[in-house]
C-alpha cells in the first residue's frame, strides 16, 4: 500500500514541476516580448515638487501614432519633466533610411533616447534581431551620442560596431537589426 502511495505523491510532485516549469517559461516569453513592467516613484506631497516618473508602457503606447507600425514614436516622453529643445546646429529628426518603415521621421529633441523592442523604448523597433533595451542616443555638447546597451547583436555606425559611446555625425548611418536610420537637421 505504501508503494502505491509513494508512486500517487511523485505523480502529483512531477506534475507540479512541469507546471512550475510551463509558467517560467510563459513568464520569460512575455518578458522578452513585451517589456518588463514599469514602476513610478510615487510624489512626495510635503516637498511640493514632484519626483521624476517614467511613463508606463499603456500611456506610452496610447501616445504612439497608429502609422508608425513597427516604429513607435515616443521620443523626448518622460514622466513629468519638460522637454528640452535640441541646441542649434545639431540633428533634430531621426530618419529610417533602411528596413521595413523606410522613410518615416521621427522629431530627436533634446533627451536621452532608448532603442529597442521593448514598449518602453522611446523608439521601439520590432525585429528579431534587436534586443529589448538595445541602444541609447544622448544630446551631449559635441553633439549626439550612440552607446550599445549590451545588445545580443550589435549596432553599428558606418558599418562598424559601436563598442563604447561613439559620437554620430548627421546623415552617418546607424544600423540595428535590420534597420537603418541617420540623424539629419
Amino acid at each position: 500500500m505504501t508503494t502505491g502511495l509513494t508512486l500517487l505523491v511523485l505523480r502529483f510532485a512531477f506534475l507540479a514541476v512541469l507546471w512550475l516549469f510551463v509558467f517560467v517559461i510563459v513568464f520569460a516569453l512575455r518578458s522578452d516580448l513585451f517589456g518588463q513592467r514599469v514602476r513610478t516613484i510615487p510624489t512626495d506631497p510635503k516637498a511640493g515638487a514632484s519626483a521624476p516618473t517614467t511613463p508606463t508602457a499603456p500611456a506610452a503606447a496610447a501616445s504612439a501614432p497608429a502609422s508608425a507600425g513597427a516604429f513607435t514614436e515616443l521620443i523626448g516622453q518622460s514622466g513629468g519633466a519638460q522637454q528640452q529643445p535640441a541646441p542649434s546646429g545639431v540633428a533634430t529628426r531621426l530618419v529610417i533610411t533602411e528596413g521595413s518603415r523606410e522613410g518615416i521621421e521621427m522629431p530627436l529633441g533634446g533627451g536621452p533616447i532608448t532603442i529597442g523592442r521593448s514598449s518602453e523604448s522611446n523608439v521601439v523597433i520590432r525585429d528579431d534581431y534587436t534586443s529589448t533595451h538595445h541602444a541609447r542616443l544622448d544630446l551631449r555638447a559635441e553633439g549626439w551620442v550612440l552607446s550599445d546597451l549590451e545588445s545580443t547583436n550589435g549596432t553599428f555606425v558606418n558599418g562598424q560596431k559601436v563598442t563604447g559611446p561613439v559620437t554620430v555625425a548627421e546623415r552617418t548611418p546607424i544600423t540595428i537589426g535590420t534597420t537603418t536610420f541617420e540623424l539629419r537637421r
